[in-house]
């Protein structure tokens, strides 16, 4: 039984990284917003600031500098896209 639970959990894991996998924003906190910038870095501009809870479609994730960030697009508003640092995405 053991096996089989720690397959579907390997399972969840993958189809969460999965491209066009449905995330939101968790962690920037009440007083806060997650910048979504033009490219995977801080020295990018930043678009738009997203507040907690803003749902996000996630395209495909990358390393750079040692921190992982994912191209993302809007849920609400697909034309809308840039990259955000994978540490505030969650499962809805």
């Amino acid at each position: 039984m053991r096996h089989h639970f720690t397959a579907l959990f390997a399972l969840l894991i993958v189809a969460g990284c999965a491209a066009g996998a449905g995330v939101v924003v968790k962690g920037a906190g009440p007083d806060d917003l997650l910048k979504l910038r033009e490219g995977s870095g801080l020295n990018y501009n930043i678009i738009v600031g997203l507040p907690d809870g803003t749902r996000l479609t996630r395209h495909n994730c990358m390393t750079n500098n040692g921190k992982s960030w994912c191209r993302v697009s809007l849920a609400a508003k697909p034309g809308v896209s840039g990259y955000v640092s994978a540490d505030y995405l969650s499962a809805p």
